[in-house]
């Protein structure tokens, strides 16, 4: 059975839709300043790693628990809903269907406790 991943095109689908996002999220001034000082190359890097996973790649994320790594940013939820937004408008300019945007929004729901902090 083939996985979200692989329905998508793999690696290289998720690599554009991360960079679209970063651009996206960004361009936010929203969303900007959380970003400030931080290493994007890596960001990058584990977001790719962490949506790969959630999409079914065989490679895992090893990064940081979510509540670790955002604890000390105090997100918002109104922030969280808009990166959502972001993710689901940088997959669907890569042209993943809008079911498949669905599911994996309904695949981040259930982070929102953890990320959630201000």
């Amino acid at each position: 059975m083939d996985t979200i991943y692989e329905r998508i095109g793999g690696a290289p689908a998720v690599s554009a839709v991360v960079d679209l996002f970063y651009e996206r999220v960004l361009g936010d001034p929203e969303l900007s300043p959380y970003f400030t000082g931080a290493d994007l190359g890596a960001l990058k890097a584990h977001q790719r790693d962490f949506v790969g996973q959630a999409l079914g790649a065989t490679a895992s994320y090893e990064g940081r628990a979510m509540r670790e790594a955002h604890a000390p940013l105090a997100v918002r939820g109104e922030d969280f809903d808009r990166v959502v937004g972001h993710l689901a408008a940088a997959l669907a300019e890569a042209g993943v269907d809008e079911a498949t945007i669905s599911t994996i929004g309904g695949a981040l729901a259930p982070l929102k406790s953890d990320i959630v902090t201000g």
